[in-house]
């Protein structure tokens, strides 16, 4: 990539990030607008953490895999400690797998 497109997008980058503290008090939003708002972000969030963690490139990255993401979620909701959370999840992945649960 040129320079000249990396210094470009930097300074719009910058940009974007000093206009939300510089317009914060100029613009005001509904109470309403600001709930869809922030449901929209964890919507997006959950969306982006279930394709990265079900996928296996461009497909699904099978139902063992499913399973993993599922019972490591559930000791992270339990809070669990994180190695007991990444040892249930690959243990149950690869379990599952063994047995032939693809």
């Amino acid at each position: 990539m040129p320079v000249t497109a990396v210094l470009i997008l930097a300074a719009g980058t910058f940009a974007i990030r000093f206009a939300g503290p510089l317009l914060r008090d100029r613009v005001t939003l509904p109470e309403k607008v600001r709930e869809l708002m922030s449901a929209s972000a964890t919507v997006l969030l959950l969306a982006l953490v279930a394709v990265s963690a079900l996928t296996n490139g461009k497909q699904f990255g099978g139902w063992a895999l499913a399973a993993g993401v599922a019972v490591g979620g559930l000791a992270a909701w339990r809070k669990l400690p994180f190695v007991a959370i990444i040892v249930l999840a690959a243990g149950t992945t690869a379990g599952l797998r063994l047995l032939g649960v693809a």
